[in-house]
This record gives structure tokens, C-alpha cells and sequence, in this order.
């Protein structure tokens, strides 16, 4: 990955991160990496492991693997993206999205 896109991927999960501050998840920050090792791309979301992108051209299947493969046991991956002059999206899967209205 090149530095321009890098800067850009940093730029989307800080973002993202003050979207769901804005929204009363005042622990959402960006992660960090350790010893290249990634972690989340957002943390302060409980239960949730967020992979985030921030591109115009997204496979939302190979993303969504990622953050399957990233999530601990018991946190549901998602992934949070958009596109240029777009707003955010939620990517999860279905069973785990009927999970979640099931207990509202």
C-alpha cells in the first residue's frame, strides 16, 4: 500500500471515529497498530470489530473477510465504508444483523 493510501485509510478511520463520537460513543478513536501488527481500525465500539474503508472502488467481500478473519471471539465483524461526497455505510453479515434486532 503506498503512503497516499495509507494517509487516505487513516483519514476515513479518523473520521469514521468522530461520526460514531458524534453519535454518543465518546470512546470511538482510531486503533493503532503494534509492531505491524493491526488491530481494529475504530475501537470504543463493545462487541464490534470495524474494518474501515474509505475508497471509491471497494470488494466488499475480500473487506468483510478481513474483518472476519481480525475479529476475536464473540465481536461481530463489520465493515464501515463510503465513497467520495457518500455517506458511511455498515456492512455485516445477515445472521448477525438478525441476531442484533432480535434483542431490541
Amino acid at each position: 500500500m503506498g503512503k497516499t493510501s495509507r494517509e487516505k485509510g487513516k483519514r476515513g478511520e479518523r473520521e469514521f471515529a468522530a461520526l460514531c463520537r458524534k453519535h454518543g460513543f465518546n470512546e470511538a478513536r482510531r486503533g493503532q497498530q503494534f509492531n505491524g501488527i493491526e488491530g481494529k481500525d475504530v475501537v470504543g465500539l463493545p462487541g464490534f470489530h470495524v474494518e474501515v474503508k474509505r475508497v471509491e472502488r471497494l470488494n466488499l467481500s475480500a473487506a468483510m473477510d478481513q474483518a472476519q478473519e481480525d475479529a476475536a471471539e464473540g465481536e461481530i465483524p463489520i465493515v464501515a465504508h463510503r465513497k467520495n461526497r457518500e455517506p458511511w455505510r455498515i456492512t455485516i453479515a445477515a445472521e448477525e444483523f438478525l441476531k442484533i434486532i432480535k434483542t431490541k
